[in-house]
């Protein structure tokens, strides 16, 4: 088998040239000897699909919507691949690849290479149904989500095809003998209910519905209530180890004032017991520095972190929270509220366009569709003019400066983890304007790294939105769990690290790094459970 590399970190125009001519040579060489031989480009191989999965998001703010319709995720044996699904030819994937490999290098993003369509094997969802209007699968998938138990609830999900209808699946992503078997349970157990089943390919379709929406949608204290016994998880996600010891070396870190400054019409909200922010906090504290001590956080990097008891009204956590740290994509429900703020004063209008471009900004993470955000308002100078004049109070250390550069690589846009944290507590309290937008934007169905992969429990309701360069690895979200006796309890939690150095492995790093968030932010649910009585 041939791969073709591409080593981006050094690449020039010249080099390119140069390589687009050799490697078309020895591509067109293998064509004579197999002229419809097709070629994938792969950005990543590996047995962790959730890494496949991060990544995958990730790419999502390099390259613009026609390639990202393409990127698909591929099984070999017991790996996962991300890869382009461009039907090339050995006579044309050399310039898609080297194309690629330029905007990729730019970003920081590791080298992808191509290889033989034929090595990678699609993967299978189930598949409940399918229609030309949305809300009868939103009545549908409400049922469903109460009958089927376990991992399916987090992964089940309302796509829009490419032909403009709706599905609605199971997004398993597992080969087609153990989905077809999973897909059979599943039509036994929703036979009662008229609901039939079949399998389909993994196909990217651009997701429109799922748990947070619909948890949002219906309501966060409704019951989910099905007479079908829940059945055992079908697949389940490792669970997160966390060391046995924790050494405290409390040095490197900073604390935030027990009260964070008010929001509009907000007083400061009060200090939190000292028994309370000492077991949290000091967890936390000891936790990132024992990642020091063992290497898994650099000497160049540094972090913050913030919890903020929503319905206390009070700061559970802060750590380094007044520094300024790159915002990346979490500038971006900053944007949607200068955005929304000339829409309430009569100087823009929210119409279809505005929808569309705003759920692609928010939940895809879209950087065209956030510069276009920006152009409506005015550009960046006017989105912080606007956020520093009107909400000056939330926005402390916010500074608006760019466009989202081509390739995502956006370093100069920048904000602190307690203006995060004033941002949500506003949204939260209905403070803002169009913040039932704002939150509905928010819980759109995507990846993050304080709810998924943990083992926070399913049916938490997430607002997020997630931030990522070759220096930057954060999430700032609202999470909604439920308590014992079926209320919600809802906290704000921000976990951002940066590098001063771009790290030389991109993937790597990002993974190990969203992992750290994902760790903490089941550190934090934990203690939260002991203290609320969380399920």
């Amino acid at each position: 088998m041939k791969f073709l590399y591409l080593p981006t970190s050094t690449c020039s125009f010249i080099v390119l040239v140069l390589q687009v001519a050799v490697f078309t040579f020895l591509f067109q060489s293998d064509a004579l000897a197999a002229k419809n031989e097709k070629y994938d480009i792969i950005y990543i191989l590996t047995k962790d699909l959730e890494k496949v999965l991060d990544y995958k998001d990730e790419l999502g703010a390099v390259f613009d919507a026609t390639v990202t319709k393409k990127l698909k995720i591929a099984g070999r044996g017991d790996e996962y691949a991300l890869i382009y699904d461009g039907n090339d030819s050995a006579g044309t994937v050399t310039q898609t690849l080297i194309k690629h490999a330029e905007l990729l290098d730019k970003a920081g993003f590791d080298e992808p290479y191509a290889t033989k369509e034929k090595d990678f094997d699609s993967l299978y969802n189930v598949s409940y149904g399918m229609g030309p209007n949305l809300e009868p699968l939103k009545k549908k998938f409400e049922l469903i989500y109460g009958c089927l138990g376990g991992e399916v609830k987090n992964d089940l999900f309302i796509e829009k095809t490419d032909f403009g209808n709706y599905t609605l699946i199971y997004r398993r992503r597992g080969d087609k003998e153990s989905t077809t078997r999973v897909a059979k349970m599943h039509g036994k157990m929703l036979k009662s209910r008229k609901i039939s089943t079949s399998i389909t390919k993994e196909n990217n379709n651009m997701v429109m519905y799922g748990e947070s929406s619909m948890i949002d949608d219906v309501g966060p204290e409704k019951p989910l209530v099905c007479q079908i016994p829940e059945v055992a998880a079908v697949k389940s996600i490792p669970e997160i180890s966390l060391p046995e010891k924790i050494v405290a070396t409390t040095k490197v870190l900073k604390k935030l004032p027990r009260a964070i400054p008010a929001v509009p019409d907000i007083s400061a909200a009060p200090a939190a017991s000292p028994s309370t922010v000492s077991n949290i906090e000091q967890s936390i504290e000891n936790y990132i520095n024992d990642l020091r001590k063992n290497g898994r956080l650099a000497g160049d990097e540094s972090t913050g972190w913030m919890v903020y008891d929503l319905e206390k009204n009070k700061n559970i956590i802060g750590i380094n929270a007044d520094q300024g740290f790159q915002a990346a994509s979490m500038i971006k429900p900053f944007i949607a509220l200068a955005f929304f703020h000339q829409v309430n004063v009569g100087k823009l209008q929210y119409g279809p366009q505005g929808r569309q471009q705003l759920e692609a900004m928010i939940q895809r993470s879209s950087n065209s569709a956030t510069n276009w955000a920006m152009r409506q308002v005015g550009g960046p100078a006017q989105c912080d003019a606007i956020l520093k004049r009107h909400y000056g109070q939330i926005f402390k250390k916010t500074k608006i400066k760019e466009y989202i550069p081509a390739g995502g690589r956006t370093y100069q846009n920048s904000a602190s983890p307690a203006d995060y944290v004033r941002f949500l507590k506003a949204l939260w309290d209905s403070k803002l304007p169009k913040d039932k937008e704002i939150k509905r934007l928010m819980a759109l169905p995507g990846r993050d790294r304080i709810y998924n992969g943990t083992p926070i429990p399913k049916g938490t309701l997430v607002y997020n939105k997630t931030g990522s360069t070759g220096h930057l690895c954060g999430d700032m979200g609202i999470l909604v769990p439920k308590t014992q006796n079926g209320r919600r309890y809802p906290y704000v939690i921000v976990g951002i690290i940066e590098r001063r150095s771009k790290a030389s492995d991109y993937g790597q790093w990002m993974h190990s790094r969203s992992r750290i968030i994902r760790e903490v932010s089941t550190l934090v649910y934990d203690e939260m459970k002991k203290q609320h009585r969380l399920l």
